[in-house]
């Protein structure tokens, strides 16, 4: 059942990484302190961070080194990271197969966590479609219309 709600998050994702393609290179990277993170860059990135400390790090256990966001300084930069991601939910969805409401057991920021795979897949799922959002709404305060990237459309 994730591997498939993760293909619709990916349909939703390939529409609005194809908006993004629409906007200009300065736009992409022009921060607005309004919007969480600043850019529609920085927010693409903090996207796929989370996934990589969540999935990657904390349940997988993969060790991740996290770049700045300047080092990411186009939308291909960002793609190459969202694979990373999509590699992660791959392991991560054959991992906990069956076993969705599993408790396990996690670190974070020093503390011990228990939480279940579903619960896990559903917040980072829901972090990217908030931060989708926020870059929805930026790209307009920079003179875009903004795509219709919900599941269903």
């Amino acid at each position: 059942m994730l591997k498939q709600q993760y293909e619709y998050v990916l349909s939703s994702r390939n529409t609005l990484l194809t908006y993004i393609s629409t906007i200009s290179e300065q736009d992409f990277l022009t921060d607005n302190s309004s919007f969480g993170r600043g850019s529609i860059r920085n927010l693409l990135v903090h996207i796929c961070q989370t996934y990589c400390a969540w999935i990657g790090e904390r349940a997988l256990g993969i060790k991740q080194e996290f770049l700045p966001f300047e080092n990411y300084r186009t939308l291909s930069d960002c793609l190459s990271y969202f694979a990373q991601v999509d590699e992660y939910i791959g392991l991560f969805t054959e991992k906990f197969k069956g076993n969705e409401l599993l408790q396990i057991e996690l670190q974070r920021n020093g503390e011990s966590l228990i939480v279940n795979p579903l619960k896990l897949f559903t917040h980072v799922i829901t972090h990217e479609f908030h931060h989708k959002g926020q870059i929805m709404s930026l790209s307009r305060h920079l003179g875009y219309t903004p795509v219709d990237a919900d599941i269903i459309r």
